[in-house]
């Protein structure tokens, strides 16, 4: 199979890189993403995870992919992709309570831009996401762009992904 690469994208601070897809370690999950792009969605800066940043989607696989390529500790450049149920998020102290409902299926699609991320979350434990893509142009200014976001504010944002 040819190489496939997508842009990710930080619309509003116009700061793109592109990103290529781990079809060999990943594949049943590359297929889902790829026949789903275009997506965007608002962008939010993770509490837990550290260096992340990630958008929420209802579920466009049709079956969710299993966790294939998984990691614990994403690296820079890593892009993953993980399952949740509603319930999981759809509390005020995960501050989703508006967007997600119990009983619904969230997707999440993550951008690591810096080192030592710990996939821990102190209510549920381990949360192993599957790397499906990695940052191979523009990690270095989407690691500025996504500081800039963690420390002025994430309200007005759009992380995107499209076929490069």
């Amino acid at each position: 199979m040819a190489k496939r690469f997508l842009e990710i994208s930080l619309v509003r601070r116009e700061v793109t890189g592109i990103a290529r897809l781990l079809d060999d370690r990943a594949p049943i999950t590359c297929e889902a993403v790829w026949n789903s792009l275009p997506l965007s969605g608002d962008v939010y800066h993770a509490k837990y995870a550290r260096n992340e940043v990630y958008a929420l989607f209802p579920p466009f696989a049709d079956r969710e992919p299993p966790l294939e390529n998984p990691t614990v500790t994403p690296i820079p450049g890593d892009l993953c992709y993980f399952t949740f149920a509603g319930a999981e998020l759809g509390t005020t102290s995960y501050g989703y309570d508006r967007e997600v409902r119990p009983g619904s299926t969230v997707v999440d699609l993550a951008l690591f831009y810096e080192r030592n991320n710990l996939l821990l979350n102190g209510d549920v434990g381990w949360v192993p996401g599957i790397v499906w893509g990695q940052v191979v142009e523009g990690l270095d200014a989407l690691a500025d762009a996504c500081n800039d976001l963690w420390r002025t504010g994430a309200a007005g944002e759009t992380l995107s992904f499209r076929r490069a």
